[in-house]
């Protein structure tokens, strides 16, 4: 998918994070992941992402990745696009972009690195890594110890032009009015707030509308609703 398609795709509706079905063992189930993803989809969110957050990351196998993104594309890559997670070590990151790339996912969500702290530096330099890994467009998450600060995404932005989005999971309004301010529409945004449906009406007043829902996993009815509630303020 086209770096413009995939930001009209991210700031036209609602997004949704299915969580991965695991069987007893703890490992990959990957019938009951389809069939998730089956239900899922007639209820008209915009795209899904794949092995993110809610989606237990941090819980697979270098192994199960590709699976878990192989079978989201399956399932719904002609109806529904998938974004991939990717996160933690820099050169594991750069591992499953690729191996998402080629399972045909239509883009990345960078989520946080491991759990040590890192200067914007260091945070600029494993973004960069991951986006020149890629040709998929990348959406940078800003959240835990990634706390990337204006000046760094506009650098970032001229250096890597397929980051495309940011998701914004700290809440710190005047932060996110001044990435704002400086990005303008060169992001699409993202909400990653904890029910982020509460905090939906606020963003979209702010100027950054952000339709994220992990609500949606479990009444998507219901989410589809909130959504078309904040659309009408």
């Amino acid at each position: 998918m086209q770096h413009d398609q995939l930001q009209h795709v991210l700031s036209s509706g609602l997004l949704s994070f299915p969580l991965t079905d695991f069987d007893a063992t703890g490992d990959f189930e990957p019938q009951g992941y389809a069939r998730r993803l089956e239900w899922l989809m007639p209820y008209g969110a915009t795209a899904l992402f794949a092995a993110g957050g809610t989606g237990e990351f941090f819980s697979l196998t270098a192994d199960e990745y590709p699976r878990i993104i192989a079978k989201a594309v399956q399932v719904c890559g002609q109806q529904v696009p998938i974004i991939a997670g990717a996160g933690g070590p820099t050169r594991f990151a750069i591992q499953c972009a690729q191996e998402a790339e080629k399972a045909g996912a239509a883009g990345l969500l960078l989520l946080p690195h491991y759990l040590t702290e890192a200067g914007q530096a260091g945070l600029a330099a494993h973004v960069e890594a991951v986006c020149r890994s890629t040709r998929l467009g990348v959406i940078v998450y800003n959240r835990g110890a990634c706390r990337l600060l204006p000046e760094t995404l506009a650098m970032l932005a001229d250096r890597c032009p397929n980051l495309i989005g940011f998701k914004d999971g700290i809440g710190d309004i005047e932060l996110m009015v001044s990435i704002y301010q400086r990005m303008g529409n060169r992001f699409s945004y993202l909400g990653g707030l904890p029910t982020a449906e509460v905090y939906a009406a606020a963003y979209k007043a702010l100027g950054t509308p952000v339709y994220s829902s992990a609500v949606f996993n479990f009444i998507p009815k219901t989410a589809m609703g909130v959504l078309r509630g904040c659309s009408r303020r």
